[in-house]
């Protein structure tokens, strides 16, 4: 008979607590979230507000789960991430869904299916941790192709009552480098910057348009994260792809993700 989610997670605590800060610790935090939902994968990130992220620590049993982690994700796609959204938006401490909180149509967007896509990781969960002014840690369970099974109602609930517990050991056994202060990132600003080395010059309201297609908003959600028509936005769209002479969201990837 399969054991309810969180079962026999005490004592794996206690063994997690008891090595804190000293080798062993991860391995320990992860038979401890093993008891507590079973996940396939773990990743451990931190974010700031106007720098690079940065890996703390990864576990994977399918090689193909991390094959593109630093060539796309760590190289500049994780601005394209919820969870990144979740850090500039300052959200709270807690568990999240990336389904709960990605855009209307991101499972359709050449950032899901270029990167997610080859990770073969179908629901993952992030527990988010502050460490201080414009730094933030996120620790991510996934579900893979190993058990191709999402999360459960009892599972998620089991994260959720020790997502505290969580985010106190995470803060004291990584104590990551305190970067420079920085400004929160704009990154539309930045992606235009960075667009008019190639000569394609974007205005700010195209730039915008671009990063939400990314990120993978439908027309419907760009317009009302804008303030505009759907009309409107159709009209942007395809100003922004006669601008980078493309004619597809594939190629709009393509270009854009090496400037991000």
């Amino acid at each position: 008979m399969k054991e309810p989610a969180g079962t026999g997670v005490e004592p794996k605590l206690a063994r997690t607590i008891a090595v804190l800060g000293r080798p062993g610790f991860e391995d320990a935090l992860w038979q401890m979230l093993l008891a507590l939902a079973r996940p396939d994968n773990m990743l451990v990130l931190a974010y700031s507000d106007g720098g690079p992220a940065l890996e703390l620590f990864r576990r994977a049993g399918d090689a193909r789960v991390f094959a593109r982690l630093q060539s796309t994700y760590m190289a500049g796609a994780f601005r394209l991430s919820p969870f990144y959204g979740l850090h500039l938006q300052r959200a709270e401490e807690g568990l999240y869904r990336l389904r709960d909180i990605a855009p209307d149509a991101f499972q359709r967007s050449r950032f899901y299916v270029e990167y997610f896509g080859q990770t073969t990781i179908i629901d993952e969960l992030a527990f988010t941790v502050w460490l201080g002014s414009g730094l933030s840690l996120n620790l991510f369970l996934g579900r893979d192709g190993q058990s191709e099974k999402v999360f459960s109602a009892a599972e998620m609930a089991a994260c959720r009552r020790i997502a505290p517990v969580v985010a106190e050991l995470a803060r004291v056994h990584w104590p990551v480098p305190k970067l420079s202060q920085q400004p929160v990132e704009d990154t539309p600003t930045k992606l235009a910057a960075a667009a008019r080395v190639l000569g394609i010059g974007l205005s700010p309201r195209q730039a915008q348009v671009a990063l939400l297609i990314l990120k993978g908003h439908s027309t419907l959600s760009i317009g009302l994260n804008l303030g505009l028509s759907p009309q409107t936005v159709k009209v942007f769209r395809k100003q922004l792809y006669q601008r980078c002479g493309i004619s597809s969201q594939a190629e709009l990837f393509a270009l854009m993700l090496p400037l991000l």
